[in-house]
């Protein structure tokens, strides 16, 4: 997955609530800052469609500072610093850019801490009303020991048996062929109808020049699949956890050539290999990627395929739950 924009922008001012609201409490500036520090895994609700969007926040309170620094991973794309966020109390504000968000105005959230939940409104694209709300994102601490079990075939090489397309309107740009999942153009997600705690993953891809893919885990985080995003940080890469981890030594390009993925992910912490080579080494992924099916870290989830950018083909997936 590649979006990744650099504009300048106006700040919308702090709503006259989120004034109001703060100044009733007596906690504010750093005090505030601390109760918010850590990870937070967000629900985007629009009302008028009851769809939820997943979304990510992570605060990190500096001492001597007189505002947090904070990333946050919206709907789409990699993490990104937050331009402007103001903690007062009990109250947040933050604004994401629409240069962001595919969106004629900034998205500015505001919410109110309480009970370790943040719930709030914010202005969505096109001003579109939205709430939220935000739980701390749990530890997922890998096991100390792993009992493997019963390797399983994810594909069959014949069908779709075992799979679903989180557009099924769009299924037809993926194709069954010669034993491999092919995604021809730009349509639907494929994703498995089981779900997954901790596992090993064994899959091959072939990824043409210019083509862009992703292997979500649990459904919520992407290793990447490209020849797309030479320019971009090395985070962005083929074999990454797309803006989070970046592959080390990062493999040479291979487009148009099959190539061997063995990823372990137990807990939040992932290995990735790929052609023989570990290029993640036991490294914890911080949070959800952007295109992640729901922000619920906590519970199990699937492998789903990336497919709307197109060019992709797929075999041998292989996976031993731990």
């Amino acid at each position: 997955m590649t979006r990744a924009t650099r504009a300048k922008f106006v700040i919308a001012p702090v709503s006259l609530i989120f004034i109001l609201v703060s100044s009733i409490f007596v906690p504010a500036g750093r005090a505030g800052a601390e109760s918010y520090a850590g990870r937070w895994d967000l629900t985007i609700t629009d009302p008028a469609s009851a769809r939820e969007m997943p979304s990510w926040l992570e605060i990190e309170s500096r001492e001597g500072a007189n505002s947090p620094r904070a990333q946050f991973v919206g709907r789409w794309g990699s993490a990104r610093s937050l331009p402007k966020i103001e903690i007062l109390g009990p109250a947040i504000s933050f604004v994401s850019p629409r240069e962001e968000e595919g969106s004629t105005n900034d998205l500015v959230f505001h919410g109110i801490l309480a009970n370790d939940r943040i719930t709030g409104t914010a202005e969505g694209p096109n001003a579109t009303k939205w709430t939220w709300i935000g739980v701390p994102a749990p530890a997922l601490p890998a096991p100390r020991a792993h009992t493997p079990g019963l390797e399983r075939d994810l594909f069959n090489g014949l069908d779709f048996s075992g799979w679903k397309f989180d557009r099924p309107e769009r299924a037809g740009s993926w194709a069954v062929e010669q034993g491999c999942l092919v995604n021809h153009s730009a349509g639907a997600n494929l994703i498995t109808r089981d779900s997954f705690a901790d596992f090993r993953l064994q899959v091959e891809v072939n990824c043409p020049p210019g083509a862009n893919s992703g292997i979500y885990l649990r459904g919520r985080y992407e290793v990447q699949v490209e020849d797309d995003s030479l320019a971009e940080p090395p985070s962005h890469h083929m074999g990454a956890i797309y803006g989070f981890l970046a592959p080390h030594p990062e493999p040479p390009r291979r487009p148009g050539q099959w190539q061997a993925f063995d990823i372990t992910l137990r807990g939040r912490v992932v290995t990735v290999t790929l052609n023989g080579r570990t290029i993640i080494d036991h490294e914890e992924i911080p949070g959800i990627t952007g295109g992640a099916l729901d922000s619920h870290e906590e519970l199990p989830g699937p492998i789903y395929l990336q497919g709307d950018h197109g060019g992709i083909a797929y075999r041998n997936l292989k996976l031993t739950p731990l």
